[in-house]
């Protein structure tokens, strides 16, 4: 996929985020009371969870990494399956049919998104080893933020995922982002690999 195509729709991700519909304080509520059991038996590491804490927020992980709900107020995040992806018992439907002009859609949990790629569903970021990245280490995630690729050898990170963006940020911010990450409560939850584009017709 040409990189303008994947950094438009990484930043349109990024910057519709549904936290802008009022959900907000759930989910820093939510990233404090992590950030703070962390720092508990972190000791020295405490400011570096906080700084991750404070990364995982303003990038809005939360978003499209933890199933969203609908609530008496709205659609909201489900914070019992913080940043654990799709949900593995979710199968979504056949795409919509789509055009060149609308060609992105989201599902209702925001953790599937369909478009040119294909469709996308968020990895589960807890330190679960099965299904989470719990078996990852440090370097392997640092990698994936880099180069855009899984474990920074694997597959490419498809869309919305602002890896772009993310890739420029200083290796401190990063390590602190992953120290958050491994103090998060496990959750098993195996994700769906993704699903590519539709085949074209054939030409007539």
């Amino acid at each position: 996929m040409k990189s303008g195509l994947r950094n438009s729709v990484a930043l349109f991700a990024l910057f519709s985020s549904p936290a802008f519909l009022g959900a907000g304080e759930p989910i820093t509520d939510a990233i404090a009371a992590v950030a703070a059991a962390g720092s508990a038996k972190a000791g020295a590491n405490a400011a570096q969870i906080q700084r991750g804490a404070f990364m995982v927020q303003v990038g809005g992980c939360n978003d499209c990494h933890t199933p969203w709900k609908l609530g008496p107020n709205g659609p909201e995040p489900d914070l019992t399956r913080m940043l654990s992806g799709h949900p593995q018992d979710l199968v979504m439907p056949p795409v919509p049919q789509m055009s060149e002009l609308w060609n992105v859609a989201f599902g209702a949990t925001f953790t599937a998104a369909a478009g040119p790629w294909g469709v996308s569903f968020t990895r589960n970021l807890t330190p679960d080893p099965d299904t989470g990245l719990g078996m990852w280490t440090e370097a392997e995630f640092i990698a994936t933020l880099r180069s855009g690729r899984t474990q920074g050898r694997g597959r490419e990170l498809l869309p919305p995922m602002p890896w772009p963006p993310l890739s420029t940020l200083p290796e401190e911010d990063l390590k602190a982002l992953w120290a958050f990450l491994r103090n998060l409560p496990p959750v098993v939850n195996k994700v769906p690999d993704p699903l590519p584009p539709p085949t074209p017709p054939p030409a007539k």
